[in-house]
């Protein structure tokens, strides 16, 4: 059976449950992710969506990925901290992409992936032997 473990938002208006382990961590080095989390990166674990539950409600910003994609960036509403990242089409249409920092228990979040790191800061330091996507 997998572990259960939960997250919240800033204020907690929002919470939700996700089955553990996530299908992969990564670290995103858009600059739309920069601007969202207001830092240099993202991290961000990937769930298929029929394992999250999320009680409350999530605002949805429309926007559109350095590829060309659709990306819904879902947050609280009351405290403005992002939650989840969904693209509503190819191969990760059925997923959701949780900001790391809104789990409970972030222990076992090392990314397996840099991605983006083209945008990266000059001054990000890469780990040793990080798998880097430039793009994606």
């Amino acid at each position: 059976m997998a572990e259960t473990r939960t997250g919240k938002c800033l204020c907690g208006a929002v919470s939700y449950s996700v089955a553990w382990p996530p299908a992969m961590v990564m670290a995103c080095h858009c600059k739309d992710c920069q601007r969202q989390a207001g830092s240099i990166l993202s991290p961000i674990a990937a769930f298929p969506q029929d394992s999250v539950t999320i009680n409350g409600t999530l605002k949805t910003y429309h926007g559109t990925g350095e590829s060309g994609g659709t990306v819904l960036r879902k947050f609280c509403g009351d405290c403005g901290s992002p939650i989840l990242s969904e693209i509503p089409q190819g191969n990760f249409a059925a997923m959701y992409f949780i900001k790391a920092g809104t789990l409970d228990d972030t222990s076992g979040m090392t990314p397996s992936a840099h991605l983006w790191t083209s945008s990266a800061q000059d001054w990000f330091p890469f780990p040793e032997g990080a798998v880097k996507v430039e793009k994606q």
